[in-house]
């Protein structure tokens, strides 16, 4: 981040506002919705500003700029055209280390103004760091549409209660979940529906019968995070990744996606790479039967899908037997993902009926597959885990019957920007992929259908 998130109170502050033109009143207005004292120094200004600042809390100065208006002031914005002027303001500022912004010069700021979402007391800013003010006000005008309106009477409704929670509820775990019982529940809807004594009546009903066993019961969510793009999350998927407790990761899972989990979340690394395992399946398993026990509820964040080479199953099967509450949330698995972000349907009319997953992974040298099944014409292959193992592939489906001319392609790092993919035949592949320094992960296609990914290619 290049700035630090923040909300600064000013109710009753005094602030240094330089400018008496359109742009000066918009700040001015902002900083009035904040309850801020302004300070205006202009040698004119408009009528609109005149009328704003006549309550006698703020003061209007109608001439030059003095490097001594700054003093006794905590916040200084500069909204002129002068661009001299703007610099000694933002160099006076930075003498007495009070908070600067200089008006569309973001190099002159020590902060900036984003763009605001007010549900007050509930507020969501938006910010692009200077970069594009209109960028941000897009995405503002897109959360405008879907925030309700009454969210800030529900966050009054909540601020209420707080030191009834705090006082019955000890445990900021349960806490946290009884929050979440409230605002998912009943009593939100309530209160947005216009009935807040019928909201408040049945929150108290709710604190009165708590129970911390209850409320600290742990769960397990087996979630898919897909092939790398974090926009092919799911909705119920990212639901669950920001109210998980612990976070056990794979390798890969992308920084990007592993930012979307809750910022507190305690997040664990477990990902398996060839011969290298930072924790054995075992381990893994019993390690989210113990976290669960303790009353965590645990994101299992697994890349692609679970269920297809994601071991999910294995996972699950400990803790249906340790009777440990779960959800399997699905995932766009890499054979899906990357053919269709390298433009190479699975299944076409034309060329493959049939599409089979398989795994390369080998195990004392070998790759143990029913390859007089993998030769079968009019299907598409796809080979998870495969670029170890690719020269052994394409020998063993050339010597069991398929064309060495077969069009075969290897798709690394699929769907995210550092996709690359290379196409060739079943015998020249290998040679290919041995000329370029290919990183995991990779995904193979065999088939026809490969050669429509020049005319279909997209990304």
């Amino acid at each position: 981040m290049d700035y630090l998130p923040l909300f600064y109170k000013v109710d009753g502050r005094r602030v240094l506002l330089v400018g008496g033109g359109q742009v000066a009143l918009r700040k001015a207005k902002f900083l009035l919705r904040a309850h801020a004292k302004l300070k205006l120094v202009a040698v004119e200004m408009c009528s609109e500003l005149e009328v704003l600042l006549k309550d006698e809390a703020h003061e209007v100065f109608l001439r030059p700029y003095q490097s001594s208006d700054i003093n006794k002031v905590s916040l200084i914005i500069a909204a002129t055209n002068d661009l001299e002027l703007n610099q000694l303001i933002a160099e006076d500022a930075d003498k007495l280390n009070i908070p600067v912004n200089v008006v569309d010069q973001p190099k002159l700021c020590s902060f900036i103004f984003p763009a605001v979402v007010d549900r007050s007391p509930l507020l969501v800013a938006v910010s692009s760091g200077g970069n594009s003010p209109v960028l941000a006000r897009l995405l503002r005008s897109r959360l405008e549409t879907f925030i309700p309106s009454g969210y800030g009477a529900l966050a009054v409704f909540l601020g209420g209660f707080r030191d009834k929670v705090k006082n019955k509820i000890n445990s900021f775990s349960a806490r946290m979940r009884f929050w979440e019982n409230v605002i998912n529940g009943p009593a939100a809807e309530l209160l947005l529906a216009g009935k807040a004594e019928q909201a408040e009546s049945l929150v108290e009903t709710m604190l009165k019968g708590f129970d911390k066993e209850a409320f600290l019961q742990g769960e397990v969510y087996l979630v898919g995070a897909g092939p790398g793009d974090p926009d092919l999350l799911t909705f119920r998927a990212l639901r669950l990744m920001q109210q998980a407790d612990v976070v056990l990761y794979d390798r890969l899972v992308s920084p990007e996606i592993l930012n979307m989990t809750r910022q507190d979340a305690e997040k664990i690394h477990v990902g398996k790479q060839r011969e290298k395992h930072t924790m054995e399946q075992g381990e893994i398993s019993s390690l989210l039967v113990t976290l669960a026990k303790s009353g965590k509820r645990v994101l299992r964040l697994k890349g692609g899908d679970p269920f297809i080479f994601g071991r999910g199953g294995e996972e699950i099967e400990q803790l249906a037997v340790a009777k440990i509450p779960f959800q399997v949330v699905p995932g766009i698995t890499a054979a899906s993902g990357c053919s269709s972000y390298a433009g190479i349907p699975l299944t076409h009319r034309d060329y493959a009926q049939s599409v089979t997953f398989v795994t390369g992974h080998m195990k004392n040298n070998q790759c143990d597959l029913d390859w007089d099944n993998l030769v079968q014409v009019s299907q598409t292959v796809v080979i998870y885990m495969g670029l170890i193992s690719l020269p052994f592939i394409c020998e063993q489906l050339i010597k069991h019957g398929r064309a060495s001319v077969t069009p075969i392609a290897l798709i690394q790092q699929g769907t995210t920007p550092k996709q690359k993919i290379y196409v060739g035949t079943l015998e020249s592949l290998p040679d290919i992929i041995q000329a370029n320094d290919v990183q995991a992960p990779t995904l193979i296609i065999v088939g026809e259908v490969v050669a429509l990914h020049e005319k279909l290619a997209w990304q």
